[in-house]
């Protein structure tokens, strides 16, 4: 009995340990995906057989403090670009009622994010089109989002560079404005930003 005390302690600790080591991977390493991040984690401290894993909010949360700490005067100048390069696509993707998504809108975002937004359009081909027709060149990629705990859905994404900045759109039907698929950080409905929040994110910077 009085070993079961320790044994829960060092299963906590072991937990932080891997969310920590992740965090600094994702911040670092640009290790973009929560799950490869605390598997490299767990890798790394000796433990990469361990079930205890740190949930996806859990690394967030550590991901923020290292930033804070280690990262206090780079960060900000890096997140602030990142929203510029995000209100520039956004415009250029104006007719199809763009949403910013992930790191770039939570604040989380670093040197080796990506911008994601999603797009509402009745066909993929419309977006497509409009990226040829600006002489854009992009790859063409699918993405696998929850729409609830029982459904997902595989989407058409392209993914291109514009002023040094990798840029990812999602394009989802006319309908998927009305509800956000589920994060993958909490699980619940993903946050998502107009382009006038981005301009009073970008205002709120600035000032």
């Amino acid at each position: 009995m009085a070993t079961k005390p320790r044994l829960h302690t060092r299963d906590k600790q072991m937990r932080t340990l891997i969310a920590q080591e992740a965090a600094r991977l994702m911040a670092i390493d640009g290790v973009r995906d929560f799950g490869v991040a605390k598997r490299k984690a767990a890798e790394r401290l000796g433990a990469p057989d361990t079930q205890n894993l740190p949930r996806n909010i859990e690394v967030e949360a550590e991901l923020v403090a290292y930033q804070s700490l280690f990262m206090g005067e780079n960060q900000p100048q890096q997140l602030t670009r990142l929203r510029d390069a995000a209100l520039n696509a956004m415009q250029f993707f104006k007719a199809f009622e763009p949403r910013l998504t992930g790191s770039v809108l939570s604040g989380t975002a670093g040197q080796h994010s990506d911008v994601n937004l999603h797009l509402f359009a009745e066909t993929p081909e419309e977006v497509v089109l409009h990226l040829i027709n600006a002489g854009i060149p992009f790859d063409d990629l699918e993405r696998r989002f929850r729409l609830n705990r029982e459904v997902s859905e595989t989407l058409p994404a392209m993914r291109f560079i514009a002023d040094g900045v990798t840029v990812e759109v999602v394009v989802f039907p006319l309908n998927g404005l009305r509800q956000s698929p589920l994060s993958a950080v909490d699980g619940k409905p993903m946050e998502r930003a107009s382009i006038a929040r981005v301009e009073a994110l970008l205002a709120e910077e600035k000032d």
